[in-house]
């Protein structure tokens, strides 16, 4: 490597877009800036006639690539006058996902168009939208009958925060902006596209991480789902399939260079390395080390979890995952992601909407102090972990949350420590799924504002799982993630690093402070969970013992057929 060169990364997040310049040779982290996006609430539109609605202006995302790196550039020149830009050799980005959006031929998003300015259809769909239950469990069900091969892959089930779920739901609610489309394409494709300057959609190179996860692309079975299959639940989706791509890069491959029009917009050197985008989950696992026996999670208004496995090895169809994709995290492994729908968002939910004590005694901060003085079990409370569906191992968007065990007596902070073990619980439930299927677990890393912020979260999912809970170096490793992938793509040559695992050698750590689990507290934990697992599988399940299956739906149909 060049004596000093830096890996430029854009984590482009639910509310938010973040820059990141990080130093090659030693994962330092020079500068940062964070530009929140304008549109809708906290950079999410939104309906209120529909809660399941969620989308995001791109035009946001273009403001945000400007004014984050700008201003991440010249904090830079600040804390190290002899920056220069030329010494930015890669630039990788990660996004949420599944978050496509439709554009024309020329590949510009068709909210850029005035007949659709103000069209939440038009925009991207959010990952946390989930207008496409309908569609999406009936995808599940035509690909059991005619080729499971398609869910075995991603659990078994398809979920409603995936790509042709929403694309469907488009064309089945809003044929208009369906048929102005040439193309749809996620976000971490859109974004590299941009910036090296091409983005007719036949050329973008599409980012194996999203297809394999979300939109069922596998090479075993010619990469998307067959034409015909697609067309016996629309022939319109059908005859899209021709209009999206056949062909998938991964993330440590070079996109192309930075154009001379987004060069100039940012301060950057045209031909600068730009890798193939990926999600923001799996480019953070990059960043926090992953590596086989390493268990990944990325904590934040929902989780991700991951881990590798290599791909020469064999490895069982897992039931419930969200995927298990070839190359998708890193070069050379199977990628397995699973997760939470919502997490921080539960906290939050609680805390903003909820307010109980008013704002200074009902804050995080008050709660986490109170609730930290809880011994587990002493509430007599207990709660499921599905405010916004459960992603993980039930793949189901249409459950929601439960709360028992509340008297006349119970305090705002028995349940917020509540609704924390719950996320607890939920997550055990997860790596339990892993380890069921041969997956060995060594180790717990995390990363996110909450594992960083929160120790009694940390200390809490130590206590309930039983493994020590370690937490990530940078704050940041999405970001940071992203940035090595820019790095790789560069090359050594041009100053960055020869593969993942040497850059990651080089940029990744641990925190010294971990949380080990408490035996006493695990041992009620031990007693807690099973019945945590009766009420999962009760409600969560249509065959298990006092299955009570059709309940949180029958309440979302009556809530559904109310707001019409």
């Amino acid at each position: 490597m060049k004596d000093t060169t830096y890996g430029l990364g854009l984590d482009f997040g639910t509310n938010s877009v973040r820059a990141l310049l990080v130093d090659l040779g030693n994962g330092r982290e020079l500068a940062t800036a964070v530009h929140d996006y304008p549109s809708g609430r906290a950079g999410i539109v939104l309906d209120p006639k529909n809660p399941d609605l969620a989308r995001q202006n791109p035009a946001d995302y273009l403001l945000g690539i400007e004014a984050a790196v700008k201003r991440t550039l010249a904090a830079a020149r600040k804390i190290r006058p002899r920056f220069r830009p030329e010494e930015v050799v890669g630039l990788g980005v990660d996004t949420t996902g599944s978050t496509p959006l439709p554009v024309d031929a020329s590949g510009e998003p068709l909210a850029f168009r005035k007949a659709f300015r103000r069209n939440p259809n038009a925009m991207a769909w959010l990952w946390k939208d989930h207008t496409g239950f309908a569609e999406a469990a009936e995808i599940t069900a035509l690909a059991a009958g005619h080729h499971p091969e398609y869910l075995a892959k991603c659990g078994g089930t398809y979920s409603s925060e995936w790509f042709f779920s929403k694309i469907l739901h488009c064309l089945r609610t809003d044929p208009a902006v369906f048929e102005a489309a040439a193309s749809w394409v996620e976000c971490c494709d859109y974004i590299p596209a941009v910036l090296v300057g091409e983005t007719r959609p036949d050329r973008i190179k599409r980012s194996r991480c999203a297809a394999g996860h979300k939109a069922m692309f596998n090479d075993a079975w010619g990469g998307l789902p067959a034409r015909d299959f697609l067309a016996r639940l629309d022939p319109g989706l059908g005859e899209l399939r021709g209009r999206l791509y056949d062909k998938t890069f991964t993330a440590d491959v070079r996109t192309g260079g930075l154009s001379k029009d987004w060069a100039r917009r940012l301060g950057l050197v045209e031909g600068t390395a730009v890798a193939a985008g990926a999600f923001d989950a799996h480019l953070g696992a990059v960043g926090l080390g992953v590596a086989p026996g390493k268990f990944v999670k990325i904590i934040g208004t929902s989780t991700c979890d991951i881990c590798v496995w290599p791909n020469n090895l064999e490895l069982a169809d897992i039931p419930g995952l969200c995927g298990i994709v070839d190359g998708s995290v890193l070069p050379g492994y199977y990628g397995l992601e699973a997760g939470q729908s919502a997490v921080g968002d539960i906290f939050n939910w609680f805390v903003e909407y909820l307010r109980p004590g008013g704002p200074r005694k009902g804050s995080h901060e008050e709660l986490t102090r109170l609730a930290a003085k809880l011994r587990p079990g002493q509430s007599g409370l207990l709660a499921l972990d599905w405010n916004n569906g459960n992603r993980t191992v039930l793949v189901d968007q249409r459950l929601t949350g439960l709360l028992l065990g509340q008297t006349l007596h119970t305090r705002p902070e028995e349940i917020y420590r509540a609704l924390i073990e719950a996320t607890a619980f939920g997550s055990l439930t997860i790596i339990k799924r892993f380890e069921d299927y041969g997956v060995r677990i060594d180790e717990v890393r995390n990363c996110g504002g909450i594992a960083e912020k929160n120790p009694l979260v940390m200390q809490i999912y130590a206590d309930v799982t039983g493994l020590e809970m370690k937490i990530a170096r940078s704050s940041q490793t999405c970001a940071l993630g992203a940035a090595i992938a820019g790095a790789v793509a560069a090359g050594p040559a041009a100053g960055g690093h020869k593969d993942f695992p040497s850059a990651q050698a080089a940029m990744t750590g641990i925190r010294p402070r971990t949380y080990k689990p408490n035996p006493e507290r695990h041992a009620v934990y031990a007693e807690l969970y099973p019945l945590y697992r009766r009420l999962h599988d009760a409600f969560g399940t249509k065959d298990g013992p006092g299955s009570l299956y059709d309940v949180m739906k029958d309440l979302l149909a009556i809530r559904d057929r109310q707001l019409c």
